[in-house]
């Protein structure tokens, strides 16, 4: 029985994070390259997850999560309810809340670790907010308003296409980094290879789903920003995000909501834009939709924590 447990568990929750949190990440890489084949992109962005796998493997003993899961030592025993966080991530994912799979599934594992998560992941909000709003201030008119004046011609496209793909592939592996032990916390500490093979196997059948359905509800977020479908612009998202999750990777093994960096870096990014493009717009929708952002992760941190301490607290209750 624990045995199922472990591993239904492992593939719902490979499913309902790769489909809540990739889009986050490869959603501006996604929106940029709507023409090209689904599975040219699946190709490339399934290769950086196969290295960036295999090198947590070999470098950390065994451990693809790169030491974050030291603080979550598998149940003992396995039971039945632990593959209910994966499924509720499924379900509230369907609704557009971008809900961190880091606090819904890992605080489950081990409740001690939240107020460590949540002043990581609050202050990755802070920091990606304020590097977004002081970057695009200072490139806007220079960078910014050029990209949205002047649609990128052929001589242009292959460079910018280049250069985008390798800063969609720095931001992914980081990405990948930090979320690897939102998956792999329901199987051993140290695997196998043939469940390393294995759980690969799974997790690149599930990105296909994914990128060939084109994101979900949550891609709606990324739609709605500035020029964000400017392959150009699309660039310096990724790239900053990418630098923002590696200085959070270096600076600790504590788990963090990736969802927050990335909701403070589009929302800098948007109203930098804003300041120095449209001073005479009002800027109330701005606000408004940006506010929505904001309440939407707030809401998902919330019903995150309400829902571990309350599943947790009936299942064990019977």
């Amino acid at each position: 029985m624990e045995i199922t447990v472990m591993y239904l568990g492992f593939i719902l929750a490979a499913y309902s994070v790769v489909g809540n949190d990739t889009i986050q990440t490869l959603g501006t890489f996604l929106s940029s390259n709507e023409r090209k084949k689904w599975w040219v992109l699946w190709i490339f962005a399934g290769s950086i997850l196969t290295i960036t796998l295999i090198y947590g493997y070999f470098t950390h003993n065994g451990d693809v999560s790169y030491g974050r899961l030291s603080k979550y030592p598998l149940p003992e025993p396995f039971a039945w309810y632990y593959i209910l966080p994966p499924i509720v991530l499924m379900i509230l994912t369907r609704t557009g809340i971008p809900v961190s799979t880091s606090f819904l599934i890992l605080t489950f594992f081990n409740e001690k670790n939240l107020t460590d998560m949540v002043l990581k992941s609050m202050s990755g909000y802070l920091v990606a907010f304020g590097t977004a709003i002081v970057l695009y201030l200072i490139i806007s008119k220079t960078v910014e308003k050029k990209f949205i004046e002047n649609p990128i011609t052929n001589s242009q496209k292959n460079i910018w296409t280049a250069l985008q793909w390798l800063s969609t592939g720095f931001l992914w592996s980081q990405w990948l980094i930090q979320d690897f032990a939102n998956i792999y916390v329901y199987l051993p500490r140290s695997l196998n290879i043939w469940e390393l093979a294995g759980s690969l196997i799974i997790i690149l059948g599930l990105l296909a789903f994914i990128i060939a359905s084109k994101g979900g509800a949550i891609q709606s977020i990324i739609r709605s920003k500035t020029n964000t479908v400017d392959i150009r612009a699309a660039t310096l998202i990724d790239f900053t995000y990418g630098i923002v999750l590696f200085y959070f990777k270096e600076l600790n093994n504590v788990p963090m909501s990736t969802t927050w960096v990335f909701i403070g870096i589009l929302a800098g990014r948007e109203i930098a834009l804003n300041l120095v493009l449209r001073k005479n717009d009002a800027r109330k929708e701005m606000f408004k939709s940006l506010g929505k952002d904001l309440f939407k992760v707030s809401i998902g941190l919330i019903v995150s924590i309400l829902l571990v301490y309350g599943v947790k607290f009936l299942a064990t209750s019977f």
